[in-house]
């Protein structure tokens, strides 16, 4: 049984995950033409905006939706896993931190994307999106 933990450890955490994980980014890098770069002035100016209060609405506001989905991905594992990554790799570990948060940028876009195409109206209200059953 350890052996065979060992195993799926080896595929979900080596080189085949880095390979997809990455080939995604990159793949979706070139499909949307490198959306993490020219729609990241926008997402900026869109964030400053918002920080200014406005009247109140029922509900929550799409930017308030898309704060929530970030923090659920982000979370503080990424806090530790920077910190255990420079512990154990170096200073060579913040470059390709670097390229996998840029790549990742791209998959998060086309994820949020997604969610948003193939949601649906019910009762007057929106349902979908990557946590909808």
């Amino acid at each position: 049984m350890s052996r065979f933990l060992g195993f799926v450890n080896g595929i979900v955490w080596g080189a085949p995950a880095l390979v997809l994980i990455l080939g995604t980014g990159i793949y979706l890098s070139f499909c949307t033409g490198f959306a993490q770069f020219w729609l990241f002035p926008t997402a900026i100016r869109e964030f400053l905006r918002k920080l200014r209060p406005r009247q109140e609405h029922e509900g929550i506001s799409s930017f308030q939706a898309m704060c929530t989905a970030l923090a659920a991905t982000v979370g503080t594992g990424n806090l530790v896993g920077v910190a255990g990554a420079i512990c154990l790799g170096g200073p060579g570990s913040i470059f390709w931190m670097w390229i996998c948060g840029i790549l990742g940028m791209v998959i998060k876009f086309v994820e949020a994307t997604l969610a948003v195409h193939f949601r649906s109206r019910e009762n007057g209200e929106f349902l979908g999106g990557p946590m909808y059953m």
